[in-house]
């Protein structure tokens, strides 16, 4: 098994942020996009990463940029390394298959959150109150339920811990109404385009969140979209409602760590090899039956 990229240091560039899984880098008016083999859960990233993780999420993102493409557009300049700026080509080993080069927007700060499939804070949130960000749904729903319609339930992007839904209404406070239209319609389109693609090869799209930005005052798809660490998503061979659902992302790790009685405060621990192997073979899975189109 190849080495885990954790962490990217490309001298003589300018690091503008490193995220959980993503280290980004300035370049004038473009961004350099290079998604690491960083894994994190319960907010915390882990001490080892997941070898060629960061790989298959760019290919996956790469994938469904181009497929969503007449839906809206996004901020892809390039994958290919060869078209990179003459400065970045030392860096090759370290960008190959992993990185982007994309147009710099200014990011609208909240999450575009839709849902197909009644699962995760939403099914909590509504067996409490029967309802989703405000949006009431019918009585009687069991856990993993597929809903009559996918709805969109925005979240404010949290600078540390857990993301917040809030209710359409706040969403069109935060960014406008025109604008909170406009992003819940793009949403629901791109999700309905691609959840029906991803079930003809074998994948339930119960959830999954969408970022957009704005540049030259248009609304265009940013950061990585339609990838196992952004949506759930569910082999539909195995799927029962009525109780949670296997799936391709990350399972294990929070099952191991659950396991540890952890307190889910840094440092995390480490990941044993098994685990590693499982959910790489898990993120593989995804990509094989959804890119290579092997069911």
């Amino acid at each position: 098994m190849e080495e885990a990229l954790i962490r990217t240091e490309l001298p003589g560039l300018k690091l503008f942020k490193r995220g959980k899984v993503r280290d980004l880098y300035e370049l004038g008016d473009k961004l350099l996009i290079i998604a690491t083999d960083r894994i994190s859960a319960f907010d915390c990233v882990m001490p080892n990463g997941i070898p060629g993780k960061g790989r298959i999420l760019t290919q996956m993102s790469l994938f469904w940029f181009d497929f969503v493409n007449e839906v809206v557009e996004n901020h892809l300049i390039s994958a290919d390394v060869n078209q990179f700026p003459r400065e970045l080509q030392k860096f090759r080993d370290v960008l190959e298959g992993r990185s982007m080069l994309v147009r710099k927007a200014e990011q609208i700060g909240v999450e575009c959150v839709v849902r197909g499939y009644l699962s995760g804070s939403g099914w909590r949130e509504y067996s409490g109150s029967g309802s989703v960000c405000g949006i009431k749904l019918p009585p009687g729903l069991e856990e993993s339920d597929r809903l009559p319609e996918p709805i969109f339930t925005p979240a404010t992007k949290a600078t540390s811990g857990h993301d917040q839904n809030i209710p359409f209404s706040e969403m069109a406070e935060l960014v406008g109404e025109e604008r909170a239209a406009t992003l819940k319609d793009l949403s629901i389109r791109i999700y309905k385009k691609a959840s029906e693609y991803a079930e003809s090869k074998g994948i339930i799209v119960a959830d999954t969140k969408f970022e957009f930005g704005i540049c030259s005052g248009k609304v265009i798809l940013i950061d990585e979209i339609l990838s196992p660490d952004s949506s759930r998503f569910w082999p539909r061979e195995k799927y029962q409602p009525g109780r949670p659902q296997e799936s391709f992302d990350k399972q294990f790790v929070r099952d191991y760590l659950e396991s540890l009685g952890w307190d889910k405060k840094p440092p995390a621990p480490t990941l044993p090899k098994e685990v590693v192997q499982k959910t790489l073979a898990k993120y593989e899975e995804a990509y094989n039956r959804l890119v290579a189109g092997q069911v």
